[in-house]
């Protein structure tokens, strides 16, 4: 499989259009080509005239562990080129930056998770570049989580740094391919261009679009250490609105929740009780572990273990935005007054539930606080939703 940079690097035709252009970088530290050079110096390398470089949550060079640490303005020491952050004073370019280049080359592994920021950041430089006459390349490089669909629709007004358009949680595209359906649906006039993949095949097992024997795995976050919690990001990404650890200050965060005060064994029966059927795909293995920093830090934590992986794992069966939707509602039916949902801004939002921002509105914490509520309740509202996103992105597929 090549990369949408290996292709560029490799083909000289591919590259003649930057010729005498002003060329900025959006990249992260898994920007890499596969011989694992970093993107910014791979293209300097080639001769192509980099003149700015932007960074989104977390960094350029991944230099902030946690949400909510922002980045600064600096030069970089190499090539001694401005480098712009979209996570720290600004979210959005400024006109000043986009001044700097001519064409913009955005490089950034995806994670296919609508909360995951590097989607939003995509559509802020899309505006801008429209806005300001500027060009738009996407390198394009694998969704990991591959192409299922699952999770409600982000509700009109819930919009937000981790919530860009009406998707749903798991949204099954590449960002070249996002950026094209945000180019249609807000109606961007700009110069926009997907440099493709080759030989990206996600339907095919075992990597379903990762390619597991040819690249290697880089965090493109601190705490996304592998293709294990890639795949369950789309429901422990939710463990953030919620007094639960998500295995931050651990070695496999967001693969694993749990307190202090959770009976492991007894949640996983209440699970199977409730929904054996969104169990499916997954191996779950009941776990011990103290955080050595974020929430519960120090102390002993019960919990799960979601392995998306092995010889267990089924790609089309795993639900993982209902695995981790199952298991706050078994605490609700095991422990009726468990202070679930916490109470902290979310990423700059003041005045909303953080498990509210998250999902794009409060359905889904509505669902498991009503004791009434069944399993179906929740699929009944969230089968219509990812039916008609199949039938939206499917004009934008290009593999």
């Amino acid at each position: 499989m090549n990369f949408g940079i290996d292709r560029l690097l490799a083909d000289p035709e591919l590259r003649k259009p930057l010729e005498g252009k002003r060329v900025a970088l959006l990249a992260h530290p898994a920007s890499v080509t596969a011989n694992l050079t970093h993107s910014l110096d791979a293209l300097r390398t080639a001769g192509v005239n980099v003149t700015a470089a932007f960074g989104p949550q977390h960094g350029l060079r991944g230099d902030k562990q946690d949400n909510m640490m922002e980045s600064p303005d600096f030069d970089d020491p190499v090539h001694g080129i401005p480098v712009f952050s979209l996570y720290g004073e600004v979210r959005r370019p400024t006109a000043g930056s986009m001044a700097r280049f001519d064409v913009l080359l955005v490089d950034l592994q995806d994670l296919g998770c609508r909360i995951y920021t590097f989607i939003t950041t995509l559509l802020y430089v899309l505006e801008a570049a429209a806005e300001h006459g500027k060009r738009v390349w996407v390198l394009d490089r694998p969704n990991p989580a591959g192409r299922p669909v699952e999770g409600l629709t982000l509700r009109s007004g819930w919009e937000s740094f981790v919530g860009a358009g009406p998707m749903p949680m798991r949204h099954g595209m590449t960002l070249g391919e996002m950026g094209a359906w945000f180019v249609d649906r807000f109606k961007l006039d700009l110069d926009y261009r997907v440099i493709d993949m080759e030989g990206y095949a996600p339907a095919a097992g075992p990597g379903h679009g990762w390619p597991l024997d040819e690249r290697v795995w880089i965090n493109p976050s601190p705490n996304a250490p592998n293709l294990n919690m890639a795949r369950a990001y789309a429901g422990t990404v939710m463990l953030e609105g919620t007094t639960l650890s998500e295995g931050r200050g651990t070695t496999r965060p967001l693969e694993l929740f749990g307190a202090p005060d959770l009976d492991a064994r007894a949640l996983i029966a209440q699970m199977r009780a409730l929904a054996p059927e969104w169990l499916e795909g997954c191996t779950l293995r009941d776990v011990s572990f103290e955080p050595t920093f974020h929430k519960h830090a120090g102390t002993l934590c019960h919990g799960v273990h979601i392995h998306a992986e092995g010889p267990g794992y089924d790609h089309e069966a795993f639900r993982p935005w209902r695995l981790q939707a199952l298991a706050f509602k078994a605490i609700r039916r095991l422990w009726p007054d468990y202070a679930l949902w916490r109470d902290f801004p979310y990423e700059y939002e003041f005045d909303k539930l953080a498990i509210d921002v998250i999902n794009g509105g409060p359905a889904l914490r509505e669902w498991v606080d009503d004791p009434a509520a069944a399993p179906g309740d929740l699929d009944a509202l969230t089968a219509p939703d990812e039916a008609a996103w199949e039938e939206e992105r499917l004009p934008y597929l290009r593999y």
